[in-house]
């Protein structure tokens, strides 16, 4: 019986073509949480930049890609923090290299230079493009558990090389989220479901990215949505319809969490 849902933002819940969640998905999470399903949130987000799903009565928020992992209540359940030396490197790499770096902060999302892949990957969560700012002052008055480089794969691969205790992981190919080594959603998942007695075969986990792999691996049941990338749907159970064609209604359903 499944019995607490762990759900990925872009491309899951929200729609890249209309950038809002399908009638047909709220209505069946609103359902499951009536019949007593838990919801989690699953994202590379921070907690704070989730208004598009203030309808969905969510326990919990598994933020920046496990990083820092947030109940309904505000309450910090746990978090992990990049260490300074890490960033100091990063910045150092991102000169070298001339990609963008960014931080993503409970505040917003803040980038050391604006570039038209800054601006492409903004335009495709509908969110502004991030402000420009000093990143070192930022990070040493603030917590940071996420950075977000702005390169490709090949770049991506030189780059971590030098920066070892930390791992990058992508929903697209402009950008990647950077993370403490060690940390991704499913690590975040498994701390909620200590913390609310569950067991993996009580959760199922709906993603489309590469970031979403560990996570769909970790749950009972993993599901990859139609739209999901070819790394996603390798690691899946289950293979649900593509968000924009009602895929969470559909699978809800087909995994016995709906009758109807």
């Amino acid at each position: 019986m499944i019995r607490a849902l762990f759900l990925d933002v872009d491309g899951t819940l929200i729609s890249f073509k209309t950038h809002r969640i399908p009638d047909s998905a709220l209505d069946a999470l609103l359902r499951a949480h009536e019949r007593g399903v838990r919801l989690f949130i699953a994202t590379g987000r921070a907690a704070n930049d989730l208004e598009s799903l203030e309808k969905i009565p969510y326990d919990g928020v598994v933020s920046l890609n496990g990083a820092r992992c947030v109940a309904a209540d505000g309450r910090v359940v746990s978090q992990h923090l990049i260490p300074r030396a890490d960033f100091a490197r990063a910045m150092e790499l991102g000169r070298q290299y001339g990609f963008p770096v960014a931080l993503e902060m409970e505040t917003g999302v803040f980038v050391d230079r604006v570039t038209p892949d800054v601006e492409r990957v903004a335009h495709m969560v509908a969110h502004p493009v991030p402000e420009q700012t000093d990143l070192y002052t930022l990070f040493d008055r603030s917590e940071c558990c996420q950075m977000c480089f702005y390169f490709d794969a090949e770049t991506q691969r030189r780059v971590m090389a030098e920066l070892p205790s930390l791992v990058a992981s992508r929903w697209c190919p402009f950008f990647a989220d950077i993370n403490v080594r060690g940390v991704d959603k499913s690590i975040g998942m498994q701390e909620f479901m200590a913390a609310y007695g569950l067991s993996a075969a009580e959760v199922a986990a709906f993603g489309d990215g590469g970031n979403d792999v560990a996570m769909l691996r970790a749950a009972g049941t993993g599901v990859a949505m139609g739209n999901a990338c070819d790394e996603a749907l390798n690691a899946a159970d289950y293979i649900a319809a593509s968000v924009d064609d009602d895929g969470i209604a559909k699978a809800l359903k087909q995994l016995g969490v709906l009758d109807d």
